[in-house]
């Protein structure tokens, strides 16, 4: 994942697909932040304080209510507070 920490969204998109392709049916361990890198992985485990506390796919571990779903709540809601916030900012000029 830090291989695509500062790629912009287009070319990341383009290491995520060589990637795929050169791990096509092979097991690999990704470690990652973005969920753009792990959504379509076979299984996911999260990890806190060391140890693995879920472990599905994204589908399953958004069915849970447990610390994958609220990371994915908490980036959504803080995508749209940026948003937000910067129309907010504009609107007072």
């Amino acid at each position: 994942d830090e291989a695509t920490a500062s790629v912009d969204p287009e070319n990341e998109r383009e290491l995520q697909a060589a990637i795929a392709e050169l791990t096509k049916d092979k097991t690999i361990i990704m470690i990652a932040h973005r969920l753009s890198t792990v959504r379509n992985a076979d299984q996911i485990l999260v990890l806190d304080k060391g140890r693995i506390v879920q472990c599905g796919t994204h589908r399953e571990l958004m069915e849970e209510q447990g610390l994958y779903r609220r990371f994915i709540q908490m980036r959504e809601t803080a995508i749209g507070w940026n948003l937000g916030r910067k129309e907010k900012l504009q609107a007072n000029d």
